[in-house]
């Protein structure tokens, strides 16, 4: 039976965008999402259904950087559910396999300023990644919509230089805002959550 990843979402202060900046913005976390299954409901709420789950952190990671390029009040709330699929996904809303349920509650259990957590199939591993969603959430909450701004290009694979010319700012200046933004960390957040998923067997 295959392992999958599930992000259940939501864009935080959403409804303080302006209409149309709000439906830019979900436009935008669409073209991010459109190599995967997924869907938007309830205006600015989403799942997305990610057949390779060691994909899920780094995706997340996009569409909260995307959200924090707005303003430093806008971001995107999160939940990764990792588990077996029991049947082919054909309507998000309506799938009952393990990944959306663990998503799904997950999802609902986020209280207070949290805005990511990861759940899979194994309590071990879960362990690992309730650390990495903590530093995670810890980073991203405290992106400058203009570290967002460099951190998303990289996240999307550019190259710092590729970064600077896209977005007409100077080498030096990318380098300064990706020191500020941690983005050595983020990567090595990324590559933790792959090894975890590796080590404990998951997929």
């Amino acid at each position: 039976m295959p392992v999958a990843a599930v992000v259940t979402g939501d864009i935080v202060n959403s409804t303080l965008l302006a209409p149309k900046l709000e439906k830019k913005l979900i436009g935008q976390l669409g073209i991010l999402l459109k190599d995967h299954k997924f869907e938007f409901y309830r205006g600015d709420s989403f799942q997305v259904y990610i057949k390779h789950p060691a994909e899920a952190l780094e995706l997340l990671f996009r569409l909260r950087a995307q959200a924090r390029c707005y303003s430093f009040i806008h971001d995107v709330r999160g939940s990764i559910g990792i588990g077996k699929m029991n049947a082919p996904v054909r309507e998000l809303r309506t799938a009952t396999s393990e990944a959306f349920v663990l998503s799904g509650r997950a999802f609902d259990q986020l209280s207070g300023d949290q805005r990511m957590v990861v759940h899979s199939i194994n309590k071990e591993a879960n362990t690992a990644f309730r650390l990495i969603a903590y530093y995670g959430d810890f980073i991203f909450k405290r992106l400058t919509s203009k570290q967002a701004e460099v951190v998303l290009e990289l996240l999307k694979e550019m190259t710092q230089t590729e970064a600077a010319k896209k977005l007409k700012k100077s080498q030096a200046t990318i380098s300064k805002h990706l020191q500020a933004a941690a983005w050595s960390e983020i990567q090595k957040l990324i590559i933790e959550y792959k090894q975890v998923i590796t080590q404990f067997k998951i997929v």
